[in-house]
């Protein structure tokens, strides 16, 4: 059976920006309201079941372009865990299903336990009237322990939610909050749609987020905001609208803030993504620039930018962006597949994992390992110099599709060379997919991800490991207010 180790780069940073205007598009595009209001519901469930997903059918053996249980998708959301040292808990959200309909998109809000080793029954706190994973909440918690819950949408068919959580580590009851911004125009408007969100909190510096609006004025416009307080937000900053837009992924230190983005070219459709760019500001915001320390006038509005990392047009590969971390110099390392088309099944092989690493006075790329799926995931920790790698890099039970069995590697090298250290699952009757590193992670819940069957609608359950290498899933149907998730692999 072939391997398809799953290389990711996760290292979560800080940082603090602030706000300048680029652009003076207007975002007027009314928002299209599902039918019924979105209500903050705050109840209690009686388990733990994750959200089964498809993007496009295929027609073909794999049936669908990407799905499976994507409840911790997608790459462009994070975080979806945050471990709280205060209070001994790891805190997270992910998209949930009702106990009959696998496909309806619920926000789930919970925590691990250290001290008991616990879960409580999880908080449903909206339902999003959606079947689409796209709309999967993110997660991030403030410097007097509330919790925040960014409920994101996938382009304008739906509006988007900022929660709070009433009372400092609690899960209990969750307040909407009517977060503005700064428009064009220099008003204050309301927010109520964003994309791909990616949220950082800062210690006494509040929020910075990184994250989408669909036809601002590209299709897929990347843009950058912050909020001391994440009830009042600054100007949205566009970094990048070439042609017909981009995907990022970013990274922020008290330092420095990143991001690596690959862009749509305007003949082709939005399954189309390549090339490789970097853009970041060391000065809080005021100005971006290119790794090599040069101005760059943002938005980005030309291919061939001084931002350009990589040429991949020019080859016909399309560029599915993963992760960015800064090393311990602070440069950027960004982690990407490259294939030759979108479609599932061998005929894009190879699926080439690719580091892009910035070394002194150039960027350096190579490639890590071969995948066989364009949407499969995992992560990496780095701890004392070492690099310890989480993902479903074994290939699983619907081969070609998402996900796979998931295993755990070291590496001495930084990601040179890998050796695998154990195989995490076995023998899965669904593939495992988007394994997910908390933000401040503690050893006892490293990894966190949903599982689903690659080609028709399945359950979906929730698992976490440890840094021994043990899994534990957690409990589909509770009878008690709390319960211990159940150990799946033994050593």
């Amino acid at each position: 059976m072939r391997s398809r180790f799953s290389v990711l780069l996760i290292i979560f940073f800080s940082g603090a920006f602030l706000i300048t205007s680029c652009s003076k598009e207007t975002n007027d595009r009314k928002i299209q309201k599902p039918p019924g209001a979105v209500k903050t519901l705050n109840e209690k469930t009686d388990g733990y079941r994750g959200v089964w997903y498809f993007n496009q059918k295929s027609n073909d053996e794999y049936v669908y372009k990407y799905s499976g249980g994507l409840g911790t998708y997608c790459a462009k959301h994070r975080p979806f865990a945050v471990y709280s040292p205060q209070v001994d808990k790891t805190f997270f959200c992910y998209g949930g299903a009702t106990e009959d309909n696998n496909r309806q998109l619920l926000h789930m809000v919970s925590y691990f336990d250290h001290k008991t080793g616990k879960v409580p029954r999880p908080t449903l706190l909206l339902d999003k009237q959606t079947t689409d994973a796209h709309d999967n909440p993110v997660i991030s918690i403030d410097d007097d322990g509330h919790i925040w819950i960014f409920s994101t949408s996938h382009g304008r068919e739906r509006p988007s939610f900022i929660h709070k959580s009433a009372e400092p580590y609690d899960i209990s009851r969750f307040e909407r909050i009517d977060a503005t911004y700064i428009n064009d125009k220099g008003d204050r408007a309301n927010i109520d749609n964003f994309s791909y969100m990616q949220i950082h909190h800062i210690t006494g510096k509040g929020f910075k987020a990184f994250f989408t609006i669909y036809h601002y004025p590209a299709e897929r416009t990347i843009c950058f905001t912050q909020s001391n307080d994440g009830v009042k937000w600054g100007e949205f900053i566009r970094l990048g609208a070439i042609e017909k837009g981009h995907y990022q992924i970013s990274e922020a230190n008290e330092r420095k803030a990143g991001t690596a983005f690959n862009m749509h070219p305007q003949e082709k459709d939005a399954n189309w993504r390549t090339n490789l760019y970097y853009l970041e500001t060391t000065d809080e915001g005021k100005s971006w620039q290119n790794i090599e320390g040069e101005k760059i006038s943002v938005p980005i509005l030309k291919r061939n930018s001084e931002a350009l990392v990589k040429d991949y047009a020019s080859a016909g590969l399309n560029v599915y962006l993963k992760d960015i971390a800064f090393d311990e110099h602070g440069n950027p390392v960004i982690l990407y597949i490259t294939s030759r088309g979108y479609q599932a099944g061998p005929e894009n092989d190879p699926r080439i994992w690719t580091i892009a690493a910035w070394d002194s006075n150039e960027w350096k790329i190579s490639a890590v390992a071969q995948s066989d799926n364009n949407y499969d995931m995992g992560s990496l920790y780095i701890m004392e110099g070492r690099w310890f790698i989480i993902g479903p890099s074994m290939q699983g039970p619907q081969p070609y599709n998402p996900g796979g069995e998931v295993a755990m590697y070291a590496s001495d090298d930084r990601g040179k060379t890998c050796k695998m250290m154990r195989q995490l699952t076995k023998n899965s009757p669904r593939n495992h997919t988007y394994v997910r590193r908390p933000v401040n992670f503690n050893p006892d819940f490293m990894g966190f991800w949903a599982d689903g069957h690659g080609r028709k609608p399945s359950i979906s359950n929730l698992y976490f490991c440890n840094m021994a290498g043990y899994v534990f899933v957690l409990p589909r149907n509770m009878k008690g207010e709390f319960a211990r998730p159940v150990m799946m692999n033994t050593r």
